[in-house]
């Protein structure tokens, strides 16, 4: 009842509070959700990598495909962990847990196929901010770390 004797700047001023945050609220489930995607992304990659598949694996890193040294490392590196099976994320360390702007960072993949051991890399990963979709943009993979390396 006591809303109804409010006038209208009370409840214009309480819907623009109302509405500021729950664009917030968004803002940052996206920025949160960004690991996941940028999960889902780095499994794609390491699944073109077990394949053998260095075309699939440069698609997805555009800038690498770029600048033709990096293409060449990668698809030879590509070519040696061809491996057979089931790919499986044994282990993700994210390039940055919540991404609020645009972010450039390394996350660390353990990864294997099959019944084969594991595969540990770092890979390089620019986050876009929330309010610019929040996509995730893979710049390039190193060669396999020890496995209890941690990334640059």
């Amino acid at each position: 009842m006591r809303l109804a004797r409010t006038g209208p700047k009370t409840r214009l001023a309480i819907a623009f509070v109302v509405l500021v945050f729950i664009g917030m609220c968004v803002l940052l489930a996206r920025g949160l959700s960004g690991a996941g995607t940028e999960r889902s992304v780095v499994l794609e990659l390491v699944r073109a990598e077990a394949r053998g598949d260095a075309d699939a694996v440069l698609g997805r890193l555009p800038a690498c495909r770029r600048e033709q040294a990096c293409a060449a490392v990668t698809a030879e590196r590509t070519r040696a962990l061809k491996r057979p099976g089931r790919v499986e994320i044994l282990n993700y360390q994210p390039s940055v847990r919540v991404a609020l702007v645009e972010t450039t960072g390394t996350a660390r993949v353990a990864w294997r196929a099959g019944s084969a051991l594991p595969v540990v890399q770092c890979v390089r990963a620019r986050r876009k901010d929330p309010l610019a979709g929040g996509g995730v943009e893979l710049l390039a993979i190193s060669a396999p770390i020890g496995r209890e390396a941690s990334c640059p």
